[in-house]
């Protein structure tokens, strides 16, 4: 099992039941990949904050780089609020996977204790940019992967 946190629109710091539940999936160690507004559900659930963006990203050909990879890959985007970066910064257990090039704003994290990572941006889009579709491929893994962890534990 897994958890698809999905885009949205609306304001994520209006969603205290949502991040509630979030908080209880993630508790119990559920995978979880948060797209867009699933990403600012996922980081008010470990303690980061939103805001209001002067002016949201809208459309196609966003430059998004992975920290871990170095490259660039051009995204979709259609959102108004954003993660606070320097909440993310602050915060040991989280670490930032994607940064904006245009902005410089948190475009992806990862939680370290946890199998759970979100994105800013939509690698689900249609037509536009295939960039980030392995983003699916890592969420289908962590799947697999806590699958064989829980079989392993039983045996125990």
């Amino acid at each position: 099992d897994g958890i698809m946190i999905s885009n949205g629109p609306g304001d994520p710091s209006a969603m205290a039941g949502v991040v509630n539940t979030i908080k209880q999936l993630l508790y119990a160690n559920y995978p979880i990949f948060g797209i867009c507004l699933g990403h600012q559900i996922l980081a008010i659930a470990n303690g980061l904050e939103t805001y209001k963006m002067y002016n949201g990203h809208r459309g196609v050909n966003h430059p998004v780089k992975n920290l871990e990879t170095g490259k660039c890959e051009i995204t979709s985007q259609n959102h108004g609020f954003v993660v606070s970066l320097e909440s993310a910064n602050n915060n040991g257990n989280i670490e930032a996977t994607h940064i904006h090039l245009n902005d410089g704003t948190l475009a992806g994290m990862k939680i370290k204790d946890k199998n759970a990572f979100s994105v800013q941006f939509h690698p689900e889009s249609s037509a536009g940019p295939n960039d980030s579709r392995y983003l699916f491929d890592t969420f289908i893994n962590n799947i697999k992967s806590s699958i064989d962890n829980k079989q392993s534990m039983s045996q125990l």
